[in-house]
């Protein structure tokens, strides 16, 4: 198997470096625009090899896509990062081009990959990446669900003193402030946390998963990359492995929920094929509106990327 992380940044290295240590892969290619930047990321996370025993091989190359041919999965990190005071929507000019760019050069190569796009404004950056990928929706998705539900539950964890391990979770909608947490259908060991943890407490947890990405780049100055580049390797191994894993992830929906042509973030079955089924849940009147809500902002985005494109056409 070989899988090509598109960006050597902090989140691609990052995943790059899981797919290696876990062997998810036998080859991992990185590509980035940066002269020599990727071959030295590659080179680094090679040597580490003898040291936590692992036998996958990682190359780096300087934009060469021919290097990618025959690429398995394609995770997509190329863009640039949120800098404080910077909205995801203020990225979606610049991010749109570099990924639209780097979606052909990889369809080109590699024509039956599963593209998972990372860049943000995450929904938009998806939806960008499937219309110029043309290729089934179930083949392009987007990385936030499993980083979210990851924040979400990291802080259960912490709130109740408990092993994260045993924290499960669903999360709906667009990546940022209005996606749509599910306490009703968050468990830990089985147990619903309505059962475990008051009402006020539990509602300051969603609203600081809501800014979990906003948090992250008040305190450091830039995005969060080792929780998003473990995210995106944990979807490149199901889809590797074919483990045919339950996951939050970002996909064009077509009916589902009652939404057509609007890329949100839904619970599906990750394997081989890329998104095996898209699980439609029973949501309350509360759920649907805030699902609704989140519907209306992602939308808005994307109208503004047609824009963008119609202007340069």
């Amino acid at each position: 198997m070989k899988v090509t992380v598109v960006g050597a940044g902090n989140v691609g290295a990052t995943c790059a470096d899981v797919l290696a240590y876990r062997e998810i892969a036998n080859e991992v290619v990185l590509v980035d625009i940066k002269e020599g930047f990727a071959e030295g990321k590659a080179l680094d996370i090679w040597q580490k090899a003898p040291i936590n025993l692992y036998d996958t091989r990682t190359v780096g190359v300087t934009n060469d896509y021919s290097k990618t041919a025959g690429s398995d999965v394609v995770v997509i990190t190329s863009g640039l990062p949120r800098k404080p005071g910077m909205t995801r929507d203020d990225l979606i000019s610049t991010n749109a081009g570099i990924v639209q760019s780097v979606t052909e050069n990889i369809v080109k190569y590699s024509p039956d990959a599963i593209i998972i796009v990372v860049s943000n404004p995450l929904d938009v950056m998806t939806y960008a990446a499937h219309i110029t990928s043309k290729l089934p929706r179930t083949r392009v998705m987007g990385m936030a669900g499993i980083l979210d539900t990851a924040r979400y539950r990291a802080f259960l964890a912490e709130a109740l003193n408990v092993s994260p391990k045993d924290i499960q979770a669903v999360l709906m909608g667009g990546h940022g402030d209005t996606m749509v947490p599910l306490p009703r259908y968050t468990t830990v060991g089985g147990i619903p946390v309505t059962e475990l943890i008051d009402e006020e407490t539990l509602n300051a947890i969603v609203e600081r998963t809501k800014n979990g990405g906003g948090e992250l780049v008040k305190l450091m100055g830039t995005s969060a990359w080792y929780a998003p580049g473990s995210a995106a390797a944990q979807m490149v191994e199901a889809i590797v492995r074919d483990q045919r894993r339950v996951f939050p992830v970002c996909v064009k929906l077509e009916g589902e929920y009652g939404i057509d042509g609007v890329y949100l973030g839904v619970p599906v079955i990750l394997g081989k094929n890329g998104i095996e089924k898209i699980i439609e849940l029973q949501l309350n009147e509360d759920e649907k509106q805030l699902l609704e809500t989140s519907r209306g902002h992602v939308k808005e985005v994307m109208e503004a990327l047609d824009n963008i494109n119609a202007a340069k056409a």
